[in-house]
């Protein structure tokens, strides 16, 4: 079933956050329209951290998606931009605040040709405010934001493994915000403009910190961040790890009672001296059986005690191969892994098309447009495309 079948995306954004949210839309159906400059293009496709071949994060983000190259920089293809923003539902851009206004395609301009379109604005900060024009990635969007702050021990945050900032605060959240726009387009035929900051969305993480911030707790020191012995990570046998997240004392007690440690029961909430002298303890405990034979071990208890999977073994958990969350997009040689929509399941075995070239699809979905071979040409001839 295609829940967003007939919807068309604009996609203008490049590296994770902004082509992750266009992948989930295209995965529910819409036709998501990659819209790179004749230069450099989307970062992804020649950045050394995104892999290689065709299994890069460009090949994973971009999938199931139509590609043009376009010229907002030219008169020529500003028309352009306007006339496909004519037949358009959704435009998603993550240019610094400013930009498409200086290119003559913001807002204000699209909703004259278009009053009924959704547009996201996906930034770091936002379209105002202080650090509005500042340069930013992940790293500095959850440390304004208080995410880093609270990560790591006491003498320094650390780096989360995952992109918290990218996915969280903006792949995710600017999600939510679309469909919300596609409904009130619904319901009531008109458009919406969408400012959504990273470092905004971010503070939602931060819920659960908001008894802390008037008080003198430091990194560290917050039961969620590994300052007591009932929620934290174990050392196995076998050098790997496992979690225990025993926060309500009905767990904590009943896996006591599996490791024969009930003596422990009052040091749920332990911390500082007490804290290292239970952990230390149930360090020992943990390091009697390997990982494997721990989860076999809890199987089926009411202990919340799980694997923590390395990144080579993600696709061999039981769980996630059950769930059917990895697939592959393309066919033969060109075959890409992904992982599959996570808001909606029953699409999940479709076949997958690849992500295209650099301006793939220009010529075709100029032609859908109106525009005459003859107007493409020109088109190619002065660079618009």
């Amino acid at each position: 079933m295609d829940l967003l079948k007939g919807i068309r995306v604009l996609d203008l954004t490049r590296l994770l956050p902004g082509p992750l949210l266009t992948l989930f839309l295209a995965d529910l159906g819409a036709e998501v329209i990659k819209i790179e400059d004749t230069e450099q293009g989307d970062y992804l496709r020649w950045m050394l951290l995104s892999g290689n071949g065709q299994n890069n994060l460009f090949s994973v983000l971009n999938r199931d998606k139509k590609g043009i190259r376009l010229n907002l920089k030219l008169p020529d293809g500003i028309e352009v931009f306007k006339e496909l923003s004519r037949r358009a539902d959704v435009i998603v851009e993550g240019f610094r605040p400013g930009v498409m206004d200086k290119l003559g395609v913001g807002y204000p301009a699209i909703k004259e040709v278009n009053p009924a379109i959704v547009y996201c604005s996906l930034s770091g900060y936002g379209k105002d405010g202080p650090y509005s024009s500042c340069a930013g990635h992940d790293l500095n969007y959850i440390g304004v934001a208080g995410a880093l702050g609270v990560t790591g021990g006491r003498n320094r945050p650390v780096i989360p493994g995952v992109q918290i900032g990218d996915i969280g605060g903006g792949s995710l959240t600017a999600f939510g915000a679309i469909m919300l726009g596609l409904y009130n387009k619904e319901r009531t035929g008109k458009g919406m403009y969408l400012d959504i900051a990273m470092t905004d969305s971010l503070l939602s993480f931060m819920a659960p910190y908001l008894p802390y911030l008037k008080t003198d707790m430091k990194r560290g020191e917050m039961e969620l961040s590994g300052s007591i012995p009932s929620y934290n990570v174990y050392r196995t046998r076998d050098g790997k790890f496992v979690t225990l997240a025993a926060l309500e004392p009905k767990f904590w007690d009943r896996f006591l009672r599996m490791v024969d440690r009930t003596d422990l029961r009052e040091d749920q909430l332990a911390r500082g001296r007490d804290f290292e002298r239970v952990y230390n303890e149930l360090q020992q405990v943990f390091q009697s059986k390997t990982r494997e034979e721990w989860v076999e071990f809890f199987k089926d208890e009411d202990v919340c005690v799980a694997p923590v999977n390395e990144i080579d073994e993600i696709m061999e958990d039981p769980h996630i191969v059950s769930r059917g969350m990895f697939g592959y997009a393309g066919i033969g040689d060109t075959r890409s892994l992904t992982i599959m929509n996570p808001f909606y399941r029953d699409r999940q075995l479709r076949p997958r098309e690849k992500a295209p070239e650099a301006g793939e699809h220009t010529v075709e979905i100029l032609r859908q447009a109106g525009y005459s071979e003859q107007r493409i040409e020109q088109l190619k001839k002065n660079g618009a495309i």
